[in-house]
Parts: C-alpha cells; sequence; structure tokens
C-alpha cells in the first residue's frame, strides 16, 4: 500500500497555488485580451490544472487502498474473534444507551 507523503502533499498544494495565481492573472487580463501573453497563459493555466487533477486522483487512489485495507483488517478482527467482537459491540451500546438515558 501506498503512503501519501508530505513531499506529494507539498507537490499539490504548490500546484492548487499555481492554478490560482494563473486563473486570477487571467481574469485580470479581461475577456477582449487575446494577446500572445494571454494565450501563454492558457496554456500554462492548463498544464497547471491538469497536474493538480492527476495529483488529486493519485491521492484519491491512495485514500481508497486504506480504506478497503482498513475494512478488511476489521472482516479479519471480527472472523477471527465473533465473541470478543460482539462483546465490544454489547459494551459500546451500553455506554450509548446510558449517555443517553442521562439527557
Amino acid at each position: 500500500m501506498r503512503e501519501v507523503t508530505a513531499r506529494q502533499r507539498e507537490k499539490l498544494v504548490s500546484d492548487m497555488r499555481a492554478v490560482m495565481s494563473d486563473a486570477e492573472e487571467l481574469l485580470s487580463l479581461g475577456a477582449d485580451d487575446v494577446s500572445e501573453s494571454a494565450r501563454g497563459l492558457k496554456d500554462r493555466l492548463r498544464s497547471n490544472l491538469s497536474r493538480a487533477k492527476d495529483s488529486l486522483v493519485d491521492m484519491q487512489s491512495v485514500a481508497g487502498e486504506k480504506v478497503k485495507a482498513a475494512g478488511h483488517a476489521a472482516d479479519e478482527y471480527v472472523h477471527e474473534n465473533p465473541w470478543r467482537s460482539v462483546a465490544v459491540g454489547a459494551g459500546v451500546g451500553l455506554v450509548i444507551g446510558l449517555l443517553i438515558g442521562r439527557r
């Protein structure tokens, strides 16, 4: 299972800042400005946005893998320790019931 590293998160934040900066600059140019610099800015914005989307997709897949692994681990634990799992569930239910009853 892959881990999302601090470096990957920093890269995503950096890409998102670049996209926001380029978008703000593009909006400040105005709709009538179709100069070469505006076209270059649009291309740069598309590139930065594409990189940011790719980073988000990677992070989403890593998060999905983690959720699946946690689900499998919980499933295995319950199958290996059914009575302990029932006892824990009953204990949690009792505590919640007592807390609700006090209100």
